[in-house]
């Protein structure tokens, strides 16, 4: 038999040992269509544009400021501060008439408004035109404050009788929040015994310390022939009338400025002018003729305090008629000796807010609690 040559009866087979190059190629082949797969699977949507924002024209920008700034004034002048006019000569010589004065609200505790229908910086009238309406009020509220009101402190608070006391015009009921400013010295405060002896002022039965700058009437009389006009006139002594051989002046002074007058060779006498005791003036608080009151002599009278009850009778009514009527307002009838709150027969009555006495420091040339009462809490604006 013929042999077989070496390798004619073996089959062929397949190489199943790729070289390395191979795999990497195969590899990379793999991984470049995954990569494209997902290049194409996770390309995002197409952003929107962003707006660019419009710049603010110079007149919006400046309308915006005036505004905030308006607003901020606003509420500085309902809550913090005020500026006033001295309306009257009732404070010389400690503030002048004309002078101008910042009032703090704070102290005492800012009063919010009355009338929320009100233009602004404007207070009773705008020519002929009422500068409110009464359409919304809001009762008597007050923020707490930081400090309370003592005796001689300076407050400035609305005019609690000008309803009866008219500064020009009609007399007419204002709001308390448009009522006029008033400007003078705390005196006397709630639950205090106040009196006026000789023109010198007594609280619960202490003197009360005078003002430095306060002004007391005096008549000086002058010798006519060693009258000097200039001297006499640089001390205010311009008024002046003739009484036999000398010259009489009528004048407000400082005390320690008469005591300067008095050593002038040619005074011959300064007296201080003073009401007497127990001579009725009928233009004094209460206008009763059971309580003999005048300028200079006045009292004894207990202030009132909320919460306290006081006995009610047909002689002590005038000093509480306003209270009860004005300023706490209630309905008040009197039959015969018989006295009725609210159609209610009462003997007494309690107060529902705290009250106040003031003067000026021109004692004799001022309008103040001596003629027109007491001044409520609700009326008090700052100091």
């Amino acid at each position: 038999m013929d042999e077989l040559s070496p390798g004619e009866n073996e089959e062929q087979k397949p190489n199943e040992d790729p070289s390395p190059e191979n795999d990497i190629s195969e590899n990379v082949t793999d991984a470049t269509e995954i990569t494209a797969d997902a290049v194409t699977t996770e390309t995002p949507e197409t952003e929107k544009p962003k707006k660019t924002k419009k710049k603010k024209s110079m007149l919006r920008e400046w309308s915006e400021a005036i505004g905030i700034a308006f607003v901020v004034l606003l509420l500085c002048r309902l809550l913090v501060f005020e500026t006033y006019a001295i309306p009257s000569g009732s404070m010389d010589d400690t503030l002048l008439a004309g002078d101008y004065i910042v009032v703090n609200k704070l102290a005492y505790g800012s009063r919010m408004p009355n009338t929320l229908l009100s233009i602004p910086f404007a207070h009773q009238k705008i020519g002929t035109m009422k500068a409110y309406l009464e359409w919304i009020t809001l009762p008597y509220m007050r923020i707490p404050g930081y400090s309370e009101i003592t005796h001689n402190d300076v407050l400035v608070f609305n005019f609690p009788a000008e309803d009866i006391f008219p500064i020009e015009g009609p007399p007419e009921k204002y709001p308390v929040d448009h009522r006029s400013h008033f400007v003078k010295r705390c005196v006397a405060l709630p639950g205090d015994t106040f009196e006026i002896r000789n023109s010198d002022v007594y609280v619960n039965r202490r003197k009360l310390k005078t003002p430095e700058r306060a002004l007391f009437e005096y008549k000086i009389t002058v010798d006519t022939i060693m009258r000097d006009t200039l001297l006499l006139r640089s001390f205010g002594m311009a008024q002046e009338s003739r009484q036999n051989k000398n010259w009489i002046y009528i004048v407000s002074l400082r005390p320690e400025v008469a005591d300067s007058i008095r050593k002038l060779k040619n005074i011959i006498g300064v007296d201080a002018v003073l009401a007497e005791p127990a001579t009725f003036d009928e233009s004094i608080f209460p206008n009763s003729e059971n309580l003999a009151w005048n300028l200079d002599q006045f009292g004894p009278l207990v202030i009132p305090r909320e919460g306290v009850t006081v006995p009610l009778s047909v002689d002590s009514l005038p000093l509480y008629r306003r209270i009860i009527v004005d300023y706490e307002h209630n309905t008040l009838k009197v039959q015969g000796d018989s006295i009725f709150i609210n159609d209610q027969l009462v003997h007494s009555y309690t107060f529902k807010m705290n009250y106040y006495f003031v003067l000026g420091d021109n004692r004799h040339n001022s309008f103040d609690s001596r003629i027109w009462g007491f001044v409520p809490e609700d009326h008090i604006v700052g100091r």
